[in-house]
């Protein structure tokens, strides 16, 4: 009498909501932490090439990865992916691939038997103020620049260039 774990939608998820992790830290077997999502849709962290992560400080270790996000109702919002340390143990910080991206990977595994990704071709990275002030951008301004377009890229196709600012 098993039943599924239900799939919340990840994209109601605000920052302040409860979260609960469940692992395996450190081959503690059934271990439960309670927490907060401290940030949604975290980024540019270099974990993975594709980063949308829930950030959370229920207590995450080596041993969680693979782990249930819970909120409060019991509904997975998340699964335990990553912390950031400089010890290697927990500092407050977790990070969880969102359950509509779960939902979004289970999809494309059933239909196909392999994911699929949108590729453009470019590498950005954000303004920072000295970038603003060399490219005379005002500093309440937020965007990209382009540091890299791929040979044969859609990007390339489309005309960007190295240098390109985006706002």
């Amino acid at each position: 009498d098993i039943k599924a774990i239900e799939l919340s939608d990840s994209d109601k998820i605000k920052a302040g909501s409860f979260a609960i992790a469940i692992g395996n830290p450190f081959g503690l077997s059934n271990t439960v932490t309670f927490g907060i999502v401290s940030a949604i849709g975290r980024s540019d962290m270099n974990l993975t090439e594709y980063d949308n992560f829930i950030q959370t400080d229920a207590a995450i270790n080596p041993g969680n990865s693979g782990g249930p996000l819970l909120n409060i109702s019991g509904e997975l919002i998340g699964m335990n992916t990553a912390i950031f340390s400089k010890s290697g143990g927990y500092m407050g910080v977790g990070f969880a691939v969102p359950a509509n991206m779960i939902k979004a990977v289970v999809s494309q595994l059933k239909d196909g038997g392999k994911v699929k990704r949108a590729q453009m071709g470019v590498i950005i990275q954000p303004l920072n103020n000295d970038l603003k002030k060399e490219l005379g951008v005002k500093e309440d301004k937020s965007g990209v620049i382009v540091s890299s377009v791929a040979e044969k890229s859609p990007a390339e196709a489309g005309g960007i260039k190295p240098g390109d600012v985006f706002r």
